[in-house]
C-alpha cells in the first residue's frame, strides 16, 4: 500500500540525475531482510508492480532467492535501482516518533517510511508509522494526502487479499 500510494504522488518520486531535477515514473521499495541467525540485516528490493498479486509474488520470489544471503546487499552482484526508496519495519517496538536522515546520500529527495509494532488501544489496532521527507520536494500537504490515502487503503485491505486469492484459485 505504501509503495502504491507514494507512486501516485509525483512529489515523492523527485530525483536529481546529472544535475537535472526530474522524477521517476515509479519507486521501487528498498527494505531490510533480517537474519535471525546473527541478528543482522541485508538490503533487498523488489521491483514495484501495480498488480498486488504480481508484486507480492515477486516479493516472495526475491525472499526465497536472496533472503538468506548475508552482506550489505542480499542480491549478490546487483546494486539497488536508482529509483529505490527506503521502507522498513521495526516490529519489535512501538514508537511515537522515529526519523531516518540520509546525510551521505545527497541529494536524496525520496521519502523514508518506517512502521513499528502493532498495538491495541480501546478496542482498535494501531500501527506506528513514520515518514521522513525532504522538504525541498514535499510539504505537509503532500504528507497529509499520503497518510489519508493510506488510512483509506488500510480500512479496505480486504480487497488486496481477495485480489491475491483470486489469482491462487
Amino acid at each position: 500500500m505504501v509503495t502504491k500510494l507514494l507512486n501516485e504522488q509525483m512529489e515523492f518520486k523527485i530525483a536529481e540525475l546529472d544535475g537535472r531535477l526530474g522524477y521517476y515514473n515509479t519507486l521501487t521499495p528498498l527494505y531490510a531482510a533480517f537474519h535471525e541467525d546473527d541478528k543482522t540485516f541485508s538490503l533487498m528490493w523488489t521491483e514495484y508492480d501495480d498488480s498486488f498479486p504480481a508484486f507480492y509474488d515477486a516479493y516472495i520470489a526475491d525472499q526465497q532467492r536472496n533472503g538468506r544471503n548475508h552482506g550489505i546487499l542480499a542480491k549478490k552482484n546487483e546494486l539497488p535501482p536508482p529509483n529505490a526508496y527506503t521502507v522498513s519495519c521495526i516490529p519489535w517496538i512501538s514508537f511515537s516518533s522515529f526519523a531516518v536522515h540520509s546525510y551521505e546520500n545527497k541529494p536524496y529527495f525520496f521519502p523514508s517510511v518506517e512502521a513499528g509494532k502493532f498495538y491495541e488501544k480501546d478496542g482498535s489496532t494501531f500501527l506506528p508509522l513514520s515518514i521522513t521527507c525532504h522538504h525541498a520536494a514535499t510539504d505537509g500537504w503532500h504528507v497529509s494526502c499520503f497518510l489519508q490515502a493510506l488510512q483509506a487503503e488500510a480500512d479496505s485491505f480486504e480487497k488486496y487479499l481477495s485480489e491475491w486469492m483470486d489469482t491462487q484459485a
